[in-house]
């Protein structure tokens, strides 16, 4: 059984930036550092004596675990960054992410409160930005992340200017 994709017909997706991917592997690995930090605590009590009521039979399997689901993690980031994309439509703009779960979100112009861009200083190395979309209701608010800077720029502007406009003819 194959599994289809959920996009609409006709959808060309515009990418985010590949400078994107190293950033997006770094946090995850940051993640995963913490994750073993937090899980090594308790291992190394237990090696050392200080605690001994962790089986050995327990821990070998939670490292197991841990480093597979870490490296799956890992390898999989670059795609996940690949699957991001939008489109900007008539009257809405598609949001697209998720391998494994794929999600599309249409944000109506209409809906639009306010376009944010943001930067952290990893990102503003890279010349990338975060474009995040705030409507009425929580439940739609979306963002783009890894955009170059001038095309999220442009995007905070013509979105902005969209929804101003279908605002205006309500």
């Amino acid at each position: 059984m194959r599994s289809e994709a959920i996009d609409p017909t006709g959808v060309e997706w515009a990418r985010v930036d590949p400078t994107y991917i190293p950033i997006r592997v770094v946090g995850t690995l940051v993640g995963w550092l913490i994750t073993a930090i937090v899980i090594a605590v308790p291992l190394v009590l237990s090696w050392t004596g200080v605690w001994v009521q962790f089986p050995l039979w327990l821990q070998i399997p939670v490292i197991v675990v841990v480093v597979l689901w870490a490296a799956a993690d890992l390898l999989l980031t670059p795609r996940r960054v690949r699957a991001i994309g939008y489109y900007e439509r008539e009257d809405d703009l598609l949001i697209r992410s998720g391998l494994l779960w794929q999600r599309v979100v249409a944000v109506p112009y209409g809906r639009l409160q306010y376009v944010d861009i943001e930067a952290g200083p990893i990102m503003r190395r890279f010349g990338i930005c975060t474009v995040q979309l705030k409507t009425a209701s929580a439940s739609t608010d979306a963002k783009i992340p890894g955009v170059r800077r001038e095309e999220g720029a442009r995007l905070r502007d013509e979105l902005s200017a969209r929804g101003q406009a279908r605002l205006a003819g309500l």
